[in-house]
This record gives structure tokens, sequence and C-alpha cells, in this order.
């Protein structure tokens, strides 16, 4: 099996932190690791080293390098620069068909997410690859643990065996309310972003449901061929998700609901869920003092008082300090937004 890490996202809502020039994924929030070091790790005994690749934008094929220096250098397929999922899978398996025999299969997973049980994470693994012999598109379900509002769902349908569902519908990211009735009705659960078919099966779904990226690929091919920019054909590929593009276009989709610690670590909020907290339920990535205050997240190179405050973020870098309620730290999109148009 080959393993697919994206790894090109500019990690917006881990501002002040994650910038562009250095991305979420490079970051070491969880460990002394970066998060990528951390998602290829997790990979290993399962998969050999020279069957992990890394799909990023070439602005970030410099770090890339850097943070895994024991990974070879044709193991990196370069976007011109970032767009969605779709075009950089479709990128990737084009690139990997070229080396390894169409029947090969491919498991495709994000460069930043949390999974704490990793011998679980590789029994699911193998659950999902079975499940791809039959030529399907198999995607991973996280079992919900509470109405999460800020995943999008996969609402599984008639069962395929014991641990394999057919998918019904891809849904968007609810209200609390729909949320609920998906938590409550027990067949729905979190789109994690990962996946795993066949590299000939994934081609064909972009055949039948991309007819322009696919109509691309021969241009894309012929560039590379000739080591020549492909950025005139990358820019013509939609800009839209995997999930879109391809899944809820295909027949035959499948989940597998696993449970396994995982989280997308997708904001700070959810970076304080993971993390380890005091007695006051504070997380304190600093030297401090507290006085009647609790659930507050706070990372500073400087000394930190805090006095009566509940449920904030405060993360302080050599340029910025961010300030936020816990429940509106995935706001801080706008911010960087707001940024890009100075």
């Amino acid at each position: 099996m080959i393993a697919l890490i994206m790894a090109g996202g500019v990690g917006s809502r881990f501002w002040p932190l994650s910038k562009k020039e250095k991305p979420k994924q490079f970051l070491k929030i969880l460990s002394e690791k970066s998060m990528l070091q951390m998602t290829v790790e997790r990979l290993f005994p399962k998969f050999k080293i020279d069957d992990i690749y890394i799909v990023t934008a070439a602005s970030q094929v410099e770090l890339t390098k850097e943070h895994l220096p024991q990974l070879p250098p044709e193991n990196i397929i370069v976007e011109p620069f970032g767009m969605n999922t779709a075009p950089c899978i479709a990128l990737s398996a084009l690139y990997l068909s070229q080396k390894y025999p169409k029947n090969e299969k491919m498991f495709v997973l994000p460069a930043d997410h949390l999974i704490a049980n990793v011998e679980e994470f590789h029994r699911t693994i193998e659950v999902g690859s079975n499940a791809a012999n039959d030529e399907n598109l198999v995607t991973f379900g996280i079992k919900p643990t509470y109405p999460a509002t800020g995943y999008g769902y996969i609402e599984s349908g008639n069962k395929v065996n014991k641990e394999v569902f057919e998918v019904n519908k891809f849904k968007e990211k609810p209200n609390y309310e729909t949320a609920e009735k998906f938590l409550k009705n027990g067949n729905f659960f979190w789109n994690s972003g990962m996946f795993l078919w066949k590299l000939e099966t994934i081609l064909n779904a972009f055949a039948n449901h991309q007819p322009q990226i696919f109509v691309l690929f021969s241009a894309i091919e012929k560039k590379w061929g000739i080591d020549a920019s492909i950025e005139k054909e990358y820019h013509q590929m939609p800009r839209i998700p995997i999930d879109i593009g391809i899944m809820e276009k295909a027949e035959k989709r499948v989940v597998v609901p696993v449970d396994y610690g995982w989280s997308d670590v997708g904001s700070w909020k959810s970076l304080y869920d993971v993390s380890r907290k005091d007695e006051n339920e504070n997380v304190l990535k600093c030297n401090n003092a507290t006085v009647d205050s609790k659930n507050n997240y706070v990372k500073s190179t400087k000394f930190v008082a805090l006095i009566g405050v509940e449920n904030l973020v405060v993360v302080e870098t050599d340029d910025a300090i961010l300030i936020t309620s816990k429940d509106r730290a995935e706001e801080v999109k706008k911010i960087t937004e707001q940024l890009d148009e100075l």
C-alpha cells in the first residue's frame, strides 16, 4: 500500500502561530515533533518510508525536506501552488500510477490530525484495504461523541459487512439541532478526510466525474516528461474538494466507522480539548499566576497573570497577539482574511 499525506494547507485557523511561511503541519503544537512528523511516524511500521508520499505546494517543499530528511526527495509530489483536495489527489494519483501497478492501493490522509490509538488506526486501514478490493472508494467516518457543528457528516446506509457500510449521503456542516438528530440516529459519522482506494479506481472516478481534470492529465504527463512547468495546466483544475468532486458523485463508495481518539486539531479550541489541563481546566503554556480563572488556553513567552477570566484563548508570537473566547476561536480565519487584504 501507498500512503499519500496531504500537506499543502496554510492552517489559517491557527494564526498567529501558523502563517503562510510556516503552516500548521510544520508546527510543534502537540509534542516536540511537528504535526507532519507525527503523521509520518504514525504510519510505521504498516508503511515503509519508500511508500510514503507527501503532496504539498512548491512553496513548502524545502520545509518538507527539513522536517522529513529520511524521505526520498522523489516522494515529494509538488503542486505549483495550493489548490483543493480534488486537484492535489488527482495530481498525486497520476504521479503514483507512473511508479506503481494500477491495482496498487492508495491511503490518503491529512498531515495535521491527531490519532491516539495507533494500533486501532492500523487495523482499520486493513479493513478499508479489504473493502477497496471491490472497486470501492473507501472513506473513514469518525464515530461522533457530541453534536459537533464544525464537521461534515457521512450518512451510512446498508451494511456491507460488520465493519463496512454503503454511503447514503455526505452532509455539510449542520446546525446544532441537526447535529443532535444525527447523533441520535446513530448512522452518521464525522467526515475524517481520509480515504483508501486502488489507483485505477480513483483514476477511473476522475475520468467519469471530473473529465476536465482527466483531460489535463495527458498535458501534465508530457510536461513531466520534459521536466517543464505544469503551472498553466494546474491552474485550469477546478478548485473543489474530493468529497464534492468525486465522493458525492460516485456510485461505489463505502464508509468504515472508526473510533481511535481522532481530532482534526482544527482550531485553538480543539487544541485545548486534546491538551492536558491543570486543576482549573486551564492549559497554560507559559510562566503564570492565576486567580479565579478556568477553562483558558494561553501560549506565550512572557509571564501571564489571569484574574477572573474564563474560556479565553490567548496566543502571543513575536509580532502578534490573539485574544478570543474559545467558542469563537474558529473565527480567527476572518482576521487572516483581513490581513490578506492589507
